[in-house]
Formats: C-alpha cells, structure tokens, sequence
C-alpha cells in the first residue's frame, strides 16, 4: 500500500551531478519526515540529507555544500540534487519516510560515479 519510488540514478563522471526522486503514496506526505540514505558496497547504510515535514534539513558532513535535499508536497515528491560528486558517492541511494515510529523505504536507485 505504502510506496517509494526512487528515480535519476545512473553513471556519471566525477565533477558531475545527477538529480535523484522519490515519489511517494499510501501515506499522508506533508505529515512525514523523509530522507536519503545511501549504502555502497561494503559498507554501512548512512544517512545523507534528510528534510521535516517543516521543511528543516541536515546533511552529512560528507555531501555539506554539494547535496541538497528538497520537497514538494503538492507532489508527494523529495529530491535529491548532487552536485561535484566524487567516486566516494557511489552507492545504492534510498528514500526514507518516517513518522514516529513510522518508517519506510523505497527499492534504491543505483548511482555510480566513474573518474
């Protein structure tokens, strides 16, 4: 019932961007906070930005001042724009709802940065 649908992934060259979606149903949008995580080959899934259903972000250290996240809740849509991305910023990228106790995930999108 509840569903995310991640799009925009691909392969890009470092220095590049790429702007990934995730459009939601099944839920209240406006209600939830949302995020991206991202989880690369060996490692441990990380938080990468995330938005409040107040429109309040955060941002790992790691993508501060090339990330953004973004929301329109006329389109129960969140957005991710990636901008000088670097080799470390491949991995599977996930879109997250959350509410209380509440927490869902899109399917993940591939993203790979080539040098």
């Amino acid at each position: 019932q509840v569903q995310l649908v991640e799009s925009g992934g691909g392969l890009v060259q470092a220095g590049g961007s790429l702007r990934l979606s995730c459009v939601v149903s099944g839920i209240i949008f406006n209600r939830y906070n949302m995020g991206w995580y991202r989880q690369a080959p060996g490692k441990q899934r990380e938080l990468v930005a995330r938005i409040t259903n107040g429109g309040r972000t955060n941002y790992a250290d790691s993508v501060k001042g090339r990330f953004t996240i973004s929301r329109d809740n006329a389109k129960n849509t969140v957005y991710l724009q990636m901008n000088s991305l670097e080799t470390e910023d491949t991995a599977v990228y996930s879109c997250t709802a959350s509410l209380l106790l509440e927490n869902y995930w899109g399917q993940g999108t591939q993203v790979t940065v080539s040098s």
